[in-house]
């Protein structure tokens, strides 16, 4: 495809993390600020206040390493897939997007996110006002024995009930992981990055692995 570049010279880049999804930011590029993402593997953009390219990160250290780049069916805006090394923002948050145009909070992480972070919240509420605070008060005995119990609803939703149930039972399932990953503090995306590693290899090869004790490649 060719680059529909505007009378400047520039194109319309956006970041996005390439294991969330989230957008992280908005920037500028010309055809050296490309050159430049592509030879060292790091978002490099256009400053038009400035007028010379500039890493991102380069003074703050939270680079975006860059994993592909796409182009939109125009031509004319480009999307980095990103790993970010830190917040994206001069803000100190991890995304620029963080409110309205009114100027209002508002926090537009895909809804997996947004999840963990209302149970990472909870975390700090009464139980006796907070499921999610119960849960974790009774540790992983009590975490885990609700992971078994929905697990094993969704598995019968699978087999014999409707695709209404499948999505409410999978919906618990998922919940009461990211429970379990809050009492452990582990972040979701460490999940969405170990499915990353394990993308393209075989069943097969996912099999071997387990029996080797190893964690084990994605089955595809």
């Amino acid at each position: 495809m060719e680059l529909r570049w505007d009378e400047r010279g520039l194109i319309v880049v956006v970041a996005q993390d390439h294991l969330t999804g989230e957008v992280r930011m908005v920037a500028w590029m010309n055809r050296e600020a490309l050159a430049a993402t592509r030879e060292c593997g790091f978002a490099t953009f256009f400053s038009r206040s400035r007028g010379k390219l500039w890493q991102k990160g380069e003074t703050s250290r939270n680079r975006l390493k860059v994993h592909g780049i796409a182009a939109d069916c125009d031509g004319d805006t480009l999307l980095l897939s990103v790993e970010p090394e830190g917040p994206s923002c001069h803000t100190g948050r991890a995304s620029c997007f963080f409110q309205s145009p009114e100027g209002e909070p508002r926090d537009p992480a895909p809804t997996l996110l947004a999840l963990q972070a209302v149970i990472a919240a909870r975390a700090s509420s009464s139980a006796e006002k907070s499921y999610t605070r119960a849960l974790l008060d009774g540790g992983a005995p009590q975490i885990g024995e609700k992971l078994r119990e929905e697990a094993a609803e969704l598995a019968d939703a699978i087999a014999e009930e409707s695709a209404e149930r499948v999505a409410a039972e999978s919906a618990d399932v998922l919940f009461h992981l990211l429970v379990g990953l809050e009492a452990r503090q582990i972040p979701f995306r460490e999940v969405l990055r170990e499915l990353a590693r394990r993308a393209g290899t075989s069943g097969h090869a996912e099999k071997a692995a387990r029996k080797d004790g190893g964690a084990g490649p994605q089955q595809v």
